[in-house]
């Protein structure tokens, strides 16, 4: 089972999707004009009016913590680690550039998301990839396809990932048994989930915030206590990323391939652009400005701090701390907790077992939301199936914390390459809409206006839309638009 799993994982990581992801991002970059570039500042901007929400969704702060939630997890603290020990250094720059080009994947598949949501039978927004593949392209077995491998990737292997990462810090700092901290996430964890998406919501709102703010403080006091290091580390991630290092030894080839296949694979794992599973907690959002491209600025945003800040501050407590040694023993989260203690002592090792605890439990948890949208989808939504939904999630929690490493990062790569795919065929073939989302919001923010979606003219689109959903935005407009058009043109 474990060679089939390798062979998969292989096939999917060094051809298909590496073409495919990067092929994407630069498709999408060129059709939006460069938006993430041309628009950095008008992230932060719809930021500053994300808290704004109705009795159908939550506020897009707490969409984007949601998503962060998921984000933000083993793939910036274990999977740097990997990605360096397995590609070497240049692998970070390969992160960068599929996060920079994921930039504007994230824009099209949370826009989508936005404008073809729907509302469950409570009356909450519900929506993603298996709903625009459904609405937008008619094509409801493509839905059903992207479902199950979602549920398979972020319900079942991906939580035995975050599992296995928060196991082996605990381990590592505390001592702990696997089987007993397994036991305690497994209850933390139903206590969460069992509360409903709302709840999922609030804690990540409360959560994530303050943990990632602590790491990038303490990353930054790393940082500026080795400046002088700084420089010889960004060289040695740009030789690696093209060989040059390597040039003198004949192994250029091999080691920027390498480099690629990590960086690309370690960064998807991270920021997710393109995967498919942000756009769930896109579609939940009340947007503000009421437009489904403002879900797109806000979740650009948390592609760029997921791999451009966050990764980029594991990366560089690594390389700096001598702890790095090119396809060494010790890689994972353990490498991450020793490089951070080479840094600043024992307790290093300590508040990374605390900061992946928080981090991968939130990833935990905003997984099972994800898997409990694509439930709905499968029209599978009775009490009795999201009961068993959620035990079988937490029964993947106790096992992600007694697994291998490998074989349950293996597993979590074919199944994310597999929904990846699927989601990035039909955002393809969706581009249309999204280009014509893009140039009606900026239409109407150069234009010195509130940007608002009238579906009326569109009328190529209402026909896919669900009633009652974008027949009324008006109602969630700010009295003062002339204040908020300010605020948001201003970074534009």
């Amino acid at each position: 089972m474990t060679d089939l799993i390798n062979l998969v994982n292989d096939l999917l990581w060094g051809s298909v999707l590496v073409y495919l992801l990067v092929g994407v991002g630069v498709y999408f970059t060129v059709r939006l004009s460069f938006l993430q570039f041309r628009h950095f500042g008008h992230m932060f901007s719809v930021l500053k009016n994300s808290r704004k929400a109705d009795n159908s969704g939550i506020s897009s702060f707490q969409a984007l913590c949601t998503s962060l939630a998921a984000r933000v997890g083993t793939g910036n603290m274990a999977g740097v680690a990997i990605a360096l020990t397995a590609g070497g250094p240049g692998a970070i720059f390969w992160m960068w550039l599929i996060a920079m080009l994921g930039m504007s994947t994230a824009f099209a598949e949370s826009a989508l998301a936005q404008l073809y949501k729907t509302k469950d039978v409570y009356g909450n927004y519900r929506g993603g990839p298996a709903y625009y593949m459904e609405k937008g392209l008619g094509m409801r077995w493509m839905g059903i396809l992207f479902s199950i491998f979602l549920m398979i990737a972020f319900g079942f292997v991906f939580n035995a990932v975050q599992a296995n990462s928060i196991a082996g810090a605990m381990s590592g700092a505390f001592g702990f048994n696997p089987m007993y901290v397994g036991f305690a996430l497994v209850v933390l964890t139903a206590f969460i989930i069992f509360g409903g998406v709302r709840k999922i919501a609030r804690t990540a709102e409360l959560i994530v915030p303050i943990m990632a703010l602590a790491y990038l403080l303490l990353a930054l006091f790393i940082v500026v206590t080795n400046l002088g290091k700084l420089p010889d580390v960004f060289a040695l991630i740009i030789k690696s990323a093209f060989g040059f290092k390597e040039a003198a030894a004949g192994g250029v080839g091999y080691a920027i391939s390498q480099a690629v296949i990590n960086g690309v694979k370690r960064g998807l794992f991270s920021n997710e652009a393109g995967m498919g599973s942000a756009p769930n907690a896109a579609a939940a959002a009340t947007p503000y400005p009421p437009h489904p491209a403002s879900q797109g600025y806000v979740q650009m945003l948390g592609v760029f701090v997921d791999t451009l800040v966050i990764c980029t501050c594991t990366a560089a407590i690594i390389l700096m701390s001598g702890k790095y040694i090119p396809h060494g023993d010790v890689t994972g989260i353990q490498l991450t907790q020793q490089a951070l203690s080479a840094q600043v002592g024992g307790w290093g090792e300590i508040f990374i077992a605390v900061a992946i605890f928080f981090f991968a439990f939130t990833s935990i948890i905003a997984n099972y939301s994800y898997a409990e949208t694509n439930l709905i989808f499968l029209k599978l939504h009775d009490k009795k199936k999201i009961f068993l939904l959620r035990l079988v999630v937490v029964g993947m929690v106790m096992f992600g914390s007694l697994a291998t490493l490998p074989t349950v990062w293996s597993l979590a790569d074919v199944s994310m390459g597999m929904m990846a795919i699927v989601n990035l065929v039909a955002i393809l073939l969706l581009s249309g809409v999204v280009v014509k989302l893009a140039k009606d919001y900026n239409r109407q923010l150069e234009a010195g206006k509130l940007p608002t979606f009238d579906s009326k003219e569109y009328p190529e689109l209402q026909s896919q839309l669900e009633d009652g959903i974008w027949d009324n935005v008006e109602a969630v407009q700010d009295e003062d638009t002339s204040l908020a058009t300010s605020r948001l043109k201003t970074n534009s």
